[in-house]
């Protein structure tokens, strides 16, 4: 395969700061480049140091956005997309569905455009009305401006082809298995592995992060917990959360890099409650690292965790009763740990993603 030419527009930037979108961008980009590939990736100033020209070998491209909830996002990959048009591009990797839009500009300069359009964000209810009318818009026109659709999940390759017709390609994303053993991030929160359970999310309504804080006030169990994550646009959200009267539940923040694979190393649980969206990467990073796993039980994340988790749908006696057997359950505890680290070994490897974006690429070539 000749080397190709590829920029990845619609994220935050890289080195990952913020979520799941910023996270493949970074893992997918290392490995491009490692096999050969020459690759941009795209990034915010408010989020990537401007000063950055290069990171790992992935050329940076740092651009302004308006910040603002509903345009973030979109006025910062019209920039992008303007950029990229008068560059040299084999590929233009855009994520987000709200960026459907922008999709036919590359294809004017016979560039190819590939569209990731991560879970169905419409359904988030940090959306006003015009903002889910958006959405709706921008599914509809994912189906006609770029020459490939991703789907990270079987739920939603199965939506698009349901509701638009649209076949799509999916790719999940993937996971790094290697532990990190307890350090200075575990020190400074005051924590002792095997000895905390974990929540990692944007603290979002849809990713029920109160949800979690209701169900863990009833545990008894001198385990804190610790609630890993922040948004910038819900910060009455975020402080209805730190009401909770419970001393055993911490907030910490938004942790990256090191510090994150240390915590999500070494816990005796880690608790996913997301609604939205198809694969999450802290689930199968979790998995990853043979965490146990209670999963809210959507479909999204049923097809990831399987029978390698424990469901829950809510904060009731049942679940808080489910969630307390584990406690005194270390047989039990053992083979789920084995089983998700397993699954998750087979089914969401890095390089086994990279390889099919390049197969991807170059089928549309």
């Amino acid at each position: 395969m000749k080397p190709l030419d590829i920029a990845i527009l619609g994220t935050r930037g890289i080195p990952a700061n913020y979520g799941g979108f910023e996270t493949f961008a970074e893992e997918l980009s290392i490995r491009l480049v490692r096999d050969g590939h020459r690759v941009v990736v795209y990034g915010r100033t408010h989020y990537v140091d401007t000063s950055r020209r290069e990171y790992r070998g992935v050329r940076l491209v740092v651009l302004p956005a308006l910040r603002h909830k509903y345009l973030d996002t979109v006025s910062h990959t019209f920039l992008s997309m303007l950029h990229v048009l008068f560059r040299r591009a084999d590929v233009v990797l855009v994520c987000n569905a709200a960026n459907a839009l922008f999709c036919l500009l590359p294809r004017l300069t016979g560039k190819r455009v590939v569209l990731n359009v991560d879970g169905l964000e419409r359904k988030r209810k940090k959306w006003n009305r015009l903002g889910r009318a958006f959405y709706r818009l921008s599914e509809r026109l994912s189906c006609l401006f770029p020459h490939a659709v991703v789907t990270d999940a079987h739920t939603i390759q199965e939506y698009y082809e349901k509701r638009h017709g649209q076949p799509s390609v999916m790719i999940p994303y993937g996971a790094d298995p290697t532990p990190c053993p307890p350090g200075t991030t575990l020190a400074s929160l005051g924590l002792e592995a095997n000895r905390y359970c974990l929540y990692v999310s944007r603290l979002e309504p849809e990713n029920n992060a109160h949800l979690v804080v209701r169900l863990f006030e009833q545990l008894a169990t001198p385990f804190p917990l610790v609630v890993v994550g922040d948004a910038p646009y819900s910060r009455d959200y975020i402080q209805s959360l730190k009401q909770t009267k419970d001393p055993r539940i911490r907030f910490p923040g938004a942790i990256y890099g090191e510090g994150y694979r240390e915590l999500i190393s070494n816990p005796f649980c880690y608790i996913h409650a997301t609604e939205v969206g198809g694969t999450h990467p802290a689930l199968i990073e979790n998995m990853a690292q043979g965490n146990l796993i209670f999963f809210l039980d959507t479909p999204e994340n049923l097809e990831v965790a399987g029978d390698c988790g424990i469901p829950f749908h809510g904060a009731s006696a049942t679940d808080v009763a489910r969630f307390q057997s584990a406690f005194h359950d270390p047989a039990g505890v053992a083979h789920l740990r084995a089983a998700a680290r397993q699954r998750a070994l087979e089914r969401y490897d890095w390089d086994r993603v990279a390889a099919d974006y390049l197969s991807l690429f170059q089928n549309i070539l």
